[in-house]
């Protein structure tokens, strides 16, 4: 009678003894040491697409809401943060990490900073915060994957968007720093690709000095054109936030204010996404943004790989973490592309009170995936680092 109770034991002990031999994983998140994007005067003005928080926090609660998940399969995620004052600072971290048997590198740095990384390591890294098309193209790496959208992406998903409302003028403004610059090329190439028209492109400056006083002055930079739409791109977001209902003539704002495309917003309110959203709320005590929703992102993809690999080696722990596909509450199932390393995403086209759309825009067609026709598709590559 006794016989039938050693067989429960019996897999009991069995998966003790697979628990014993998994691995838990150690994972580094590398941040800005006094990150100016989370001053409390910048945080306070909550500007669309700019950080609310600490990366960390959605990699928390990504890990946090997998415990289940992760001790069924007999391993573990360690987060270890570290803040860098410079490259030379994150590459020595990254190294140190490395040594001390970190599994995967986190960052939440600039472009520079985020190649210094991956080029001091030989573990994957995972790019939350820098959006700059050059580390998806000619400076990608094999090893580095993106989860925050491209600004390519938002690009790509605002002109599709002013294509389908029949909103092809569009009035670029452009703000005076070299990422603006950078950025403006990109949404100008959208433009293009999209099939509507330039009709400008004005620089903008926020300045104290009364000769260039015109140049913050919505009224003034937007008369004397027609246009369908004002396009703005402000990196800084001060002018950007001031220029929806100051326009010359009564048009829509879009780019970095008005409507303006995330990866994230927390009023979106379909595919689960308001069950993330309280989650992240209750947890964190914020209303959870476009860069923690990657963060949070991210943390689902390490925990998928690790439960894929629960007993190592490393490459199999690499190879389901580039070769996998995660869900992420916006109605389809993402995944890394191949020639870019960047993750594949609707984005959502919001005003900041609620999601007004989403993108890729329906009827927007594409022989293999419709996400690809948000950035640089397969034909389009530059990456030479990957095949």
């Amino acid at each position: 009678m006794a016989r039938p109770l050693l067989r429960p034991l019996a897999a009991a002990l069995l998966l003790a003894a697979g628990a014993a031999q998994a691995v838990p994983y150690k994972v580094t998140l590398l941040v800005r040491a006094d990150d100016p994007r989370l001053a409390r005067d910048r945080v306070e003005r909550a500007y669309l697409g700019h950080p609310g928080g600490p990366a960390g926090d959605g990699l928390q609660v990504a890990i946090k809401e997998a415990a289940f998940e992760l001790d069924a399969a007999g391993t573990a995620l360690n987060l270890d943060t570290v803040a860098v004052a410079d490259a030379a600072a994150a590459r020595a971290a990254a190294q140190k990490a490395e040594k001390a048997g970190a599994a995967v590198l986190l960052t939440d740095l600039d472009a520079a900073t985020t190649l210094a990384v991956a080029d001091a390591v030989q573990r994957p890294v995972l790019n939350l915060g820098a959006g700059d098309d050059r580390l998806r193209q000619q400076d990608c790496r094999p090893r580095l994957l993106h989860l925050a959208p491209s600004e390519r992406m938002r690009a790509d998903a605002l002109a599709q968007t002013l294509a389908a409302r029949k909103w092809p003028q569009v009035l670029l403004l452009t703000g005076p720093t070299p990422q603006d610059a950078e950025r403006s090329a990109v949404a100008q190439a959208a433009i293009k690709r999209y099939g509507l028209k330039l009709v400008g492109n004005k620089p903008f400056k926020l300045s104290a000095d009364p000769r260039e006083r015109a140049l913050a002055n919505p009224l003034l930079l937007t008369g004397g054109a027609t246009y369908d739409a004002v396009w703005v791109v402000d990196s800084d977001g001060e002018f950007a936030r001031s220029l929806p209902y100051r326009t010359a003539l009564p048009r829509p704002v879009v780019g970095d204010a008005g409507l303006v495309a995330l990866a994230w917003h927390a009023q979106f309110e379909r595919f689960g996404a308001p069950q993330v959203a309280r989650r992240f709320a209750k947890a964190t005590g914020r209303p959870m943004t476009a860069p923690d929703w990657a963060s949070w992102m991210a943390g689902k993809t390490l925990v998928a790989a690790a439960v894929a690999a629960p007993k190592g080696p490393q490459t199999s722990f690499e190879k389901a973490l580039l070769e996998g596909s995660v869900d992420g509450s916006k109605g389809v199932v993402m995944s890394f592309r191949p020639w870019d390393g960047q993750l594949r995403q609707p984005l959502l086209l919001t005003d900041g009170q609620g999601v007004i759309s989403t993108a890729p825009v329906e009827g927007v067609l594409h022989p293999k995936n419709v996400l690809d026709t948000l950035g640089a598709d397969a034909p389009e590559k530059l990456c030479k680092a990957r095949p």
